[in-house]
């Protein structure tokens, strides 16, 4: 098994990048062993994350949990671009870097000297990778929950009688920042064979719009425009339905082929029509699907009902809260801990994937 953490250990990645998606990147990179260096405005106080606090203890400290989020494994230093004695300082540090990442607002990397022309003149063989908002031309500042709008995302969050919902987490971020990290990994290779530097764009809103995904061509294709649908799936039934035990649990099913459908209306003796209907009928018939369901699952303790699923390979999923799912034996490895500024960190890892080297036995 090749050890993850040491996969860019000679790498030294430079980020002048704030938030989260230019950040996430940065922390993938010191994740799988790279020097990563975060330059954070001393001007501003550094990262603006550092003060979205959510209640913790000491309203004083000066590393948020939202920014430990994604700001492991990382030295930092606080330096004021404008200053020349501090650009002069960062600008070394990026002349033997092997990539920049930034998302400075339009215009300000030019200003600063920070764009991709001015650093490549000083480093060649540099991987600039910036993260930008909305299209070419819009001015306003692109915050994710404003990309989850634009890119119809919020339009499909939400129950269909309730009101809109955004995603708990910023989603579209998140997206841009994998898009990101891809084309870094191509430049990289690219860089190993031609010997000099690339520049990598990923936009938001270009993120956002790309991960539509079935949602989008449902609509491209057969004219289906997706609207508020609570966890239901627009294409499958039942797919993401809440159902409750008879003990008070709540779960989902994800029923995604016709022989497990038979095999849940085997399991738990739902009989008539209903037990015969393809895949598109029960959608069309979803709250008759949903009710029958119902109506077995609520005479069944959750402990034996989950164990006949089993049995019966019916996928399903309790819903748990986050404490939940962090307590679980599945997040066990994946917590992580580390002291900044006297702040004890504690989150998650953002590499899960793990590489085996071949050996011929």
């Amino acid at each position: 098994m090749l050890k993850t953490e040491s996969i860019f250990k000679e790498l030294v990645v430079v980020e002048l990048a704030a938030v989260l998606a230019g950040p996430s990147v940065g922390m993938f990179f010191g994740e799988l062993g790279a020097k990563v260096i975060k330059v954070e405005n001393k001007a501003t106080g550094g990262d603006i994350t550092r003060r979205w606090k959510v209640g913790e203890e000491d309203p004083g400290v000066p590393v948020s949990a939202y920014y430990s989020s994604v700001n492991f494994f990382k030295e930092v230093v606080f330096a004021d671009l404008k200053e020349p004695g501090d650009r002069e300082k960062i600008l070394d540090i990026i002349a033997k870097a092997d990539v920049v990442i930034a998302n400075f607002k339009k215009g300000s990397a030019e200003k600063l000297g920070m764009d991709y022309p001015s650093l490549s003149k000083i480093n060649k063989k540099l991987i600039y990778a910036c993260v930008e908002g909305l299209s070419e031309g819009d001015p306003r500042p692109a915050f994710d929950v404003v990309l989850q709008a634009e890119t119809g995302f919020l339009s499909m969050t939400g129950t269909p009688d309730g009101e809109y919902a955004k995603m708990p987490v910023a989603l579209i971020d998140l997206l841009a920042a994998h898009q990101l990290k891809q084309g870094i990994l191509i430049a990289l290779l690219k860089r190993a064979a031609s010997g000099h530097g690339y520049k990598v764009k990923a936009s938001l809103i270009d993120s956002g719009l790309a991960s539509l995904a079935n949602q989008g061509t449902n609509w491209l294709m057969a004219g289906h425009l997706p609207a508020k649908m609570g966890t239901m799936h627009p294409n499958i039934a039942p797919y993401g339905d809440l159902f409750t035990s008879k003990d008070g649990v709540e779960f989902v099913l994800a029923v995604g082929t016709e022989k497990q459908w038979a095999s849940l209306c085997s399991t738990f003796g739902i009989r008539g029509e209903i037990k015969g209907w393809p895949n598109d009928i029960r959608v069309a018939k979803r709250e008759m699907v949903i009710n029958a369901c119902q109506w077995v699952f609520g005479e069944i303790n959750s402990a034996t009902l989950f164990k006949k699923m089993n049995r019966a390979g019916i996928p399903w999923g309790k819903l748990k809260n986050v404490a939940e799912a962090l307590k679980s034996k599945a997040a066990s490895g994946m917590l992580i801990e580390e002291e900044q500024e006297g702040v004890k960190k504690k989150g998650l890892r953002s590499v899960v994937f793990s590489i085996e080297e071949y050996s011929a036995q």
